[in-house]
């Protein structure tokens, strides 16, 4: 794969360009390449996970150094969930640099929020093995914190104000059809479509068809505001 404008996008160049890859190898691509003894990406993502958790919640605090450790889990839960990650995630276009099997690139899994935010993960992980955690916590810096809420520890309710945006313009309601289920039934993930209009605007995935709904609402709101 040609990385270098994915590195450029990401701030970092790999020293172990093995590390990117795996960073991008679904299991959906490794199942459907076993012979080649492909690494997914999930070991990568849990990873990711905690040195993300580090970084934002160290940034949080010296954002805000009055705020209680409640309203720092808040905002912090914000700013790294599934739909935060997509908003860096997208720009980046990691969508269109996934190891995906024919399966999961057949239903636009390289679209799907859930595949996005592992990625990101991942690739997070990848640089803190390659270089370091500083490296790792300047690429979180870069471009998590332009997500920093300028009221923080306040939950954002985006179905309501989707609710909101739609009765005005479109004198109806957004509708949230479930499209999708996936994993097994203690950690399931949800995938719902939201519908303004008789159209779909948005997708998105989450742990519980609540969650799924919101982060479809937030990215329908970014769409129709755009």
């Amino acid at each position: 794969m040609d990385r270098g404008a994915l590195e450029a996008a990401l701030g970092h160049r790999f020293s172990n360009p093995k590390l990117l890859q795996t960073a991008l190898t679904h299991r959906s691509y490794a199942n459907e390449h076993s012979a080649e003894g492909c690494k997914t990406n999930e070991t990568l993502e849990f990873l990711g996970d905690a040195v993300l958790d580090l970084v934002i919640g160290e940034h949080l605090m010296e954002r805000f150094p009055k705020l209680g450790e409640g309203d720092l889990s808040m905002t912090r839960a914000q700013m790294v969930s599934e739909q935060g990650l997509c908003q860096v995630a997208r720009p980046l276009d990691l969508g269109s640099w996934l190891r995906l099997g024919r399966g999961e690139e057949r239903t636009g899994g390289r679209e799907k929020s859930s595949l996005l935010a592992d990625a990101l993960e991942a690739v997070i992980a990848a640089v803190y093995q390659d270089a370091g955690f500083e490296a790792a916590k300047a690429l979180i810096l870069s471009h998590f914190a332009p997500l920093t809420p300028a009221t923080p520890g306040q939950r954002t309710d985006y179905k309501t104000k989707l609710q909101e945006l739609v009765q005005r313009v479109h004198k109806s309601a957004p509708v949230y059809e479930l499209v999708g289920e996936d994993g097994p039934d203690h950690e399931k993930v949800f995938e719902v479509a939201v519908i303004v209009d008789g159209s779909e605007r948005a997708r998105a995935s989450g742990r519980s068809k609540k969650a799924a709904e919101q982060a479809a609402a937030a990215l329908a709101m970014e769409e129709l505001s755009s």
